[in-house]
């Protein structure tokens, strides 16, 4: 699963590291970016692919997404949850998520993402950071829908795809968004139907990960302390004050 993402860079930043992209709707999100401690239903900056006005010429261009797939075709009855993430074995079928996979799929900007341990002898988790070993900008696979709202708004949303773990991320969960690299931005954008071969662990050896304190576990923290390392030991106590 992934819930809970970072970007600690700002808009120009991320302009820059995705300048194949055209800035598209990245203004709408000046005072929501840097974001420290993303979750499901805030507003992200995604990558898709979309066609210029008059000119119909389609190409990579930043917009503006709810976190939370909902599908185009849900009714106000419709009580089912907006998807946060699905599993990449079985997207290609699934009923909500499978059209926007084969169609509207997209790239989500971060810096890192967050993950929690279990541990045997404590009913708390201890949650980490992860990250590119070079603490660079990189992006995670997702697909996006646009749901019309019953008062006649049209929002967009989207989830992340995620798959099995790599050797780092074994060690803290099951599950592992996937991440794509470079080199598959644009196929990943592509009229593709179905890329699954991209859908795999990411290198471990390109990774880090860390603990954080459990400040993270709360939103309304929200400051860059969020990802700051803690000493698991001494510092646990002193972590539960940041909740």
């Amino acid at each position: 699963m992934c819930s809970r993402v970072y970007i600690k860079e700002s808009l120009h930043d991320l302009a820059r590291s995705f300048a194949f992209a055209g800035q598209g709707e990245l203004d709408g999100l000046i005072d929501r970016i840097p974001r420290y401690n993303g979750s499901p239903s805030q507003v992200f900056p995604i990558i898709i692919q979309e066609a210029a006005p008059g000119t119909g010429i389609v190409a990579p261009v930043f917009a503006i997404a709810k976190w939370g797939l909902v599908s185009a075709s849900r009714t106000p009855s419709d009580r089912r949850l907006p998807l946060v993430d699905v599993r990449c074995e079985k997207i290609a079928s699934h009923k909500l998520a499978g059209p926007a996979y084969r169609s509207r799929r997209c790239l989500i900007p971060v810096n890192g993402f967050f993950g929690w341990k279990s541990s045997p002898h404590s009913r708390e988790k201890q949650p980490y950071a992860i990250a590119m070993k070079t603490d660079v900008l990189f992006a995670l696979a997702g697909m996006w829908e646009v749901w019309r709202h019953p008062a006649g708004i049209d929002i967009r949303t989207f989830a992340v795809i995620t798959c099995a773990p790599n050797e780092m991320m074994t060690t803290i969960g099951e599950r592992m968004p996937v991440i794509l690299r470079r080199q598959d931005y644009e196929r990943w954008l592509s009229p593709d139907p179905n890329p699954s071969d991209l859908m795999k662990p990411y290198s471990a050896d390109l990774m880090t990960m860390w603990p954080i304190g459990t400040g993270v576990d709360n939103l309304k923290n929200t400051g860059p302390e969020i990802i700051s390392p803690v000493n698991l030991d001494p510092q646990r106590h002193r972590n539960r004050r940041l909740s």
